[in-house]
């Protein structure tokens, strides 16, 4: 009887030792063929996330795959959302190799006695290794997630897989790691959740979508008791906080994902698309888009506003508003800041920058403002009205064209080009040819960010740097504008020489000291108004982004009023005293008189002329009176130099324009019938 007992007995050992064999050797074999991947502990795409310079979340967007995920170190994370995780997960993290021989063993057993599968013996460590293969849940599934769980406590230690945990587990829809699950559920980082929300957050994982609080809260809590009792048979808690945190009431809120800054955090995403840290203050920026939101009502319907304000020490980008109505499904989707526009005077002080700089003009240099003819061309200024003799002061305060003109004519558009770039506005390469004397009043297009830019650059003495949004770019400065000539313009331009619009309810003592210009663009389509007060430099933008004008867009009244009104917000304000500015020494003064010799013109063909083509064709010989090199467009095409003595030409209408190397510029209309024709 004893014999048969011992061959019974005997019987299933020896299966034991062969299973025992064959799994060893599985796993030996599984280990030298099939290290680990490294890659698998990178594979999750990361959820981009905008943040302010004080770290408060402005646009959070859904990874690649469709899942939010917002990693930090086990450092950021409470330590009672840890102990919450192991104590209802894997209470022997620790103490074990990436497998639980005792989990194992209760398992087999708990399974055996059920006929079926009730237990997994699942680890921290093998749940991980789980969600980085994404492999159905059968026998052989588990071998490799144990064989893997062993590999990974082989490369990394216990911490380093606890915090890769849980930054992967999911918790409900499409939140992964604990970090976005405590700022979806609860509104606050993982570090700062009591032990209530700890408990019922380390309970998800289980089931995400059969405990997820947001839908079934009251099933959440019930697995939030089971991890609360974990916790206190462990001893990790007192029997006195286990029934605190019973009775604390949990508050789900609701997913927090709306956009701040908007145009300003698409703007980071675009020139990073991982996101980061910006240079944003939602301060400044809650304040700018209340007082923008207040101003829009003075202006007519329909109307667009675009600021943007820039630290001038830092070059950073502190806050920004694209459009006045970002809820706006059409204009509100336009960042003007960066839309091309025609500045209008704003660009006159670089003018006068480069003749100052050559030592050509200086404040008090006396310019003729009176009617003058360039080919046809008849500016005036915006009042329609002439003043004779000015200082370059007066023309610049009280933004006269006619003189800004013939100082840009005088020095000449490369010079002009050269100082606006330098500056940091951006131009297109053909700028002279295509605006010619017009760029001294605007006649191009330039972003919002750009002019703001450059007059940063007067506020930091002359030295250009990029603008950045976020905080870890690195910088780099330029040598732009001489500081005394800065000072200069600075001072011409100052709160303390002329009142802002927009200051009616302060003292005159109380109007902080800023320097400004303004401009409206041909058709009253764009006002602007742009300075700084050595703090920061700000740019204001009005009109309609489909570019319709309105009577009410001056630069004086439709956008210096509210950038006045940005300089006096306490944040932006400052006290301190305007710059001196010392007189700029005059080495050969510019020699302008308003009606110049030898102005250009064609004179061949005339304007008016009408051609008759006999064959289909016609050759037309083009002429001016000067001599030297000019730039020809026919219809607004350039046209080449050796092509320009001889046009061949068939019926129509054309419009022949030539600009010479110091903007003067020259235009006629003629037309081209056919014979056959009416």
């Amino acid at each position: 009887m004893s014999s048969k007992v011992n061959k019974w007995l005997k019987r299933p050992l020896k299966i034991t030792v062969l299973l025992t064999t064959i799994l060893l050797l599985t796993f030996v074999i599984m280990w030298l063929l099939f290290p680990f991947p490294d890659e698998g502990l990178e594979q999750w795409s990361v959820s981009p996330l905008v943040l302010d310079v004080k770290g408060r979340p402005m646009l959070s967007i859904v990874g690649s795959d469709g899942q939010w995920r917002r990693p930090v170190p086990l450092e950021s994370i409470s330590t009672r959302l840890i102990q919450a995780t192991i104590a209802v997960e894997d209470k022997r993290f620790y103490n074990h190799p990436g497998i639980d021989p005792i989990a194992v063993l209760r398992a087999a057993g708990q399974n055996m006695a059920a006929a079926g599968i009730v237990s997994g013996a699942s680890t921290l460590d093998m749940q991980l290794c789980r969600m980085m293969g994404n492999r159905p849940r059968t026998f052989w599934a588990k071998i490799v997630e144990s064989f893997r769980a062993i590999q990974l406590n082989q490369i990394k230690n216990k911490n380093e897989i606890l915090e890769l945990y849980l930054n992967t587990a999911p918790y409900g829809g499409n939140l992964r790691g604990v970090e976005t699950a405590s700022l979806t559920y609860f509104d606050k980082h993982a570090k700062d959740l009591s032990l209530a929300e700890a408990a019922l957050i380390a309970g998800l994982p289980k089931s995400p979508s059969r405990y997820q609080p947001d839908k079934y809260l009251q099933v959440a809590i019930k697995r939030r008791e089971v991890v609360l009792r974990s916790m206190f048979k462990q001893g990790m808690i007192t029997e006195q906080e286990l029934q605190q945190a019973r009775v604390s009431p949990i508050v789900i809120q609701k997913p927090l994902r709306t956009q701040r800054a908007s145009h300003a955090a698409w703007m980071a995403l675009a020139w990073r698309p991982a996101g980061g840290k910006t240079c944003i203050d939602l301060d400044i920026q809650n304040e700018l888009e209340r007082l923008i939101d207040e101003y829009r009502r003075r202006l007519p319907v329909g109307t667009e506003i675009a600021v943007v304000i820039i630290n001038i020490a830092q070059s950073g980008i502190v806050a920004m508003v694209g459009s006045g109505d970002p809820g706006d499904p059409v204009d509100g989707q336009v960042n003007g800041v960066l839309a091309k526009r025609s500045p209008g005077s704003v660009l006159k002080p670089f003018i006068y920058v480069a003749a100052f700089e050559m030592g050509r003009l200086n404040a008090e240099s006396v310019l003729p403002d009176a009617p003058i003819d360039r080919g046809g061309w008849s500016p005036s200024n915006f009042d329609r009205t002439f003043r004779g003799k000015v200082t370059v002061s007066e023309a610049l305060r009280c933004s006269l064209n006619i003189p800004a003109i013939l100082v840009a004519e005088r020095i000449g558009l490369a010079r002009c080009c050269g100082v606006l770039e330098s500056a940091g506005i951006h131009l297109p390469a053909d700028t002279q040819t295509r605006s010619g004397l017009a760029l001294a009043v605007g006649g191009m297009e330039v972003t919002l960010l750009d002019l703001t830019n450059a007059y940063a650059t007067l506020g930091r003495c002359g030295y250009r740097e990029q603008p950045h949004l976020f905080t870890d770019e690195q910088r780099h400065q330029v040598r732009a504008i001489q500081p005394k000539v800065c000072a200069v313009i600075n001072d011409i331009l100052s709160s303390r020489r002329h009142r802002p619009n927009g200051m009616e309810q302060l003292l005159p003592e109380e109007v902080p000291w800023f320097m400004w210009k303004t401009g409206t663009s041909s058709g009253r389509r764009d006002a602007w108004a742009v300075g700084h007060n050595g703090r920061y430099a700000i740019g204001v933008w009005v009109g309609r982004f489909r570019g319709t004008g309105h009577v009410a867009y001056v630069g004086s009244e439709a956008a210096e009023p509210l950038l006045a009104l940005l300089f006096n917000l306490p944040a932006l304000r400052t006290n301190d005293d305007p710059p001196t500015a010392a007189p700029i020494r005059v080495d050969h003064e510019l020699s302008i008189t308003a009606n110049m010799n030898q102005l250009l013109r064609i004179t061949s063909p005339r304007n008016g002329d009408i051609f008759i083509s006999l064959n289909g064709k016609v050759v037309v010989h083009p002429l001016t009176n000067r001599q030297g090199r000019l730039s020809w467009f026919l219809n607004g095409k350039l046209v080449d130099n050796e092509s320009v003595t001889r046009l061949v030409l068939t019926p129509g209408y054309y419009e022949l324009h030539c600009i010479d190397q110091v903007g003067q510029s020259s235009s006629v209309s003629f037309a081209v019938l056919s014979a056959t024709s009416g």
